[in-house]
């Protein structure tokens, strides 16, 4: 007798069969308030819909989730993203506000480069104090979470600095292709990661380092310098996710720009079933993660809910789903289905 399990039962174990559920029950609570949310059309060469805003908006998510799975996966946490997005935004708006030629090509591009090569530099210094100072992840990224924004209002002089520059805008809402360029950059970005992480050896490293540190740095694996990288990439992601924010405004707002955007990235890698306590990680399970949280948002919207109770029925999500996932209520489900599996054989033979 074959004992390989039925496809519906290997489905409902898959780690990612919570997760699309729960998206799936938001999209149709969605299209149910509104039957025209599924609905693309193209207007003027360019898509448009509540599912390409959706994609829109949370781009900027996905990439600062992205670099958190990675800083997860080495058993890290980076509390310093939204700080991060805070002084990306504020110091491309200004060096662009500062210019001559704000709307020039060259000006845009030289702010983008100082924005994200300062984001590198701060994960560097993440990087450094959990790597080489060996000072635990969340208490070196908090310091920088506490401090940014104060940086981030230094350059911007306390005020809310805002340019007119086409160029920049065209970051978080231009069109390449008829597709949102926000979009466009994150999808490389993504598929970039899952290259690096799935067809070559580092992926395998990182989550080496994530399940055993010192066990890894005895077969040879420099666990320091990949902690040290995923740092560093992890900010450089959050650089980039504050210029998609800032310019989507055309304002560099360094109180509110990127707020709370590390729980939601923290969020949205736990809901894609990549463990707190590092090693294995999901990157399809990250961008899941992103569009529940990002679905959950636009649904508590467009029902007419007060954005202010959104976290509520974000904690109650991810409490559903993480319950799901968990290896208890997996056991229990198991046990469950091998208690059934007699009894069903029996019936079978009786009824013979």
């Amino acid at each position: 007798m074959s004992t390989t399990a039925p496809a519906w039962q290997r489905a409902v174990q898959h780690r990612l069969f919570w997760p699309i559920v729960a998206l799936v029950v938001l999209l149709a609570v969605n299209t149910i308030n509104r039957p025209s949310f599924l609905s693309i059309r193209l207007q003027d060469g360019h898509l448009f819909g509540s599912l390409v805003n959706l994609l829109k908006n949370g781009a900027p998510l996905l990439l600062v989730a992205l670099g958190m799975t990675l800083v997860i996966a080495t058993r890290g946490i980076d509390l310093s993203v939204g700080a991060v997005v805070a002084i990306s935004g504020a110091v491309a708006l200004s060096f662009i506000a500062s210019s001559p030629s704000p709307d020039s090509l060259t000006t845009v591009l030289v702010a983008a480069g100082i924005a994200l090569a300062l984001s590198f530099v701060l994960g560097v210094w993440n990087g450094f104090l959990v790597s080489v100072l060996g000072i635990q992840p969340i208490i070196a990224t908090l310091v920088l979470m506490t401090a940014g924004r104060g940086v981030a209002m230094l350059i911007t002089g306390g005020q809310i600095t805002t340019v007119n520059s086409a160029p920049f805008k065209a970051i978080g809402s231009g069109f390449w292709f008829g597709i949102p360029v926000a979009v466009v950059l994150a999808g490389l970005v993504f598929a970039a990661v899952a290259l690096l992480t799935r067809r070559t050896a580092l992926g395998m490293l990182i989550e080496s380092v994530g399940i055993n540190p010192e066990a890894s740095r005895l077969a040879g694996v420099k666990s320091r310098s990949i902690i040290w990288t995923v740092y560093a990439v992890c900010a450089l992601f959050a650089g980039l996710a504050g210029l998609m924010i800032s310019s989507s405004t055309m304002a560099a707002d360094a109180n509110n720009a990127g707020l709370f955007i590390e729980l939601d990235a923290i969020l949205a890698v736990v809901i894609g079933g990549t463990s707190l306590a590092g090693g294995k990680f999901s990157l399809s399970g990250t961008l899941v993660g992103v569009l529940i949280i990002q679905t959950l948002t636009l649904t508590v919207t467009m029902l007419g809910i007060s954005p202010s109770v959104t976290p509520l029925f974000k904690a109650i999500v991810v409490i559903a789903v993480c319950l799901a996932q968990s290896p208890k209520v997996r056991d229990l489900v198991a046990a469950r289905r091998r208690r059934a599996a007699p009894t069903a054989a029996a019936a079978a033979e009786v009824s013979a």
